[in-house]
């Protein structure tokens, strides 16, 4: 999954300043794209056949508190622009926890109604640790009331121990700019550790090669293969014109 929603609290994130030109041609080696209602129905085409996951939830800026969501899409509109999936933001341990599940669980209602699932994503707050233990918490509660799947971050000791706890699939969050081959290597441990895919973002369109990248975790996802072949591969494509 390429995630390009960022734009809906933190606005023209580098990198995805133009969609049309810096995430549109990634679109035929992206399994699925995590998005916003207004990038569908303005810069993506709608010949595209990538199914969306359609962030739903939002509310403050970069500027405010985080947590302080709302629903932001509602369930007939997601039916409306044919989302494969809704996403909402899930802040446990933040100030305002309970609402943001509240969000969750409300969308997971509507969702049984339409027939749409629910990708619950784990927000870490400035003062969370992005260890196991806090990891098992969030995506448990997370599946408990009902998210069809949840996507959260990786942790180097212990992952494996949040992904058998999730009843649900569970997706790894790709996070901040890493080196190319540091990104391929956290995506095949998540992998390896019981991850049943990858939502990456910066760690592909802020890559100095982003289609190469895509295609390299796509062979770490797809067929397994080992980060150092992964990011052979990635070096073998041909540099983008211009």
């Amino acid at each position: 999954m390429l995630a390009i929603d960022h734009g809906y609290f933190q606005g023209p994130t580098t990198g995805l300043e133009r969609v049309d030109l810096s995430i549109v041609p990634l679109l035929p080696w992206t399994d699925a794209l995590m998005t916003t209602r207004g990038m569908i129905r303005s810069t993506i085409p709608p010949a595209s056949r990538v199914p969306a996951v359609l962030r739903a939830s939002g509310g403050p800026s970069i500027l405010k508190e985080l947590s302080d969501e709302q629903l932001a899409v509602s369930m007939e509109d997601a039916a409306r622009v044919n989302a494969c999936a809704v996403a909402v933001q899930v802040f446990i341990g933040g100030e305002h926890e309970t609402q943001s599940v509240r969000n969750m669980t409300r969308l997971v209602d509507a969702g049984q109604r339409y027939g749409i699932p629910v990708l619950a994503v784990t927000a870490v707050g400035k003062e969370l640790t992005r260890d196991a233990r806090y990891l098992r918490l969030a995506t448990r509660i997370c599946a408990e009331l009902g998210a069809h799947f949840v996507k959260t971050y990786y942790c180097e000791k212990d992952f494996d121990t949040v992904a058998a706890a999730c009843p649900v699939p569970l997706f790894m969050a790709g996070g901040r700019k890493l080196p190319e081959r540091d990104a391929l290597t956290m995506a095949y441990h998540a992998i390896e550790n019981g991850a049943a895919g990858v939502d990456m973002g910066r760690n592909i369109f802020q890559s100095d090669s982003p289609q190469a990248m895509i295609r390299a975790v796509g062979a770490v996802v797809h067929k397994s293969s080992k980060p150092d072949d992964a990011y052979d591969q990635y070096l073998r494509e041909p540099a983008p014109a211009g």
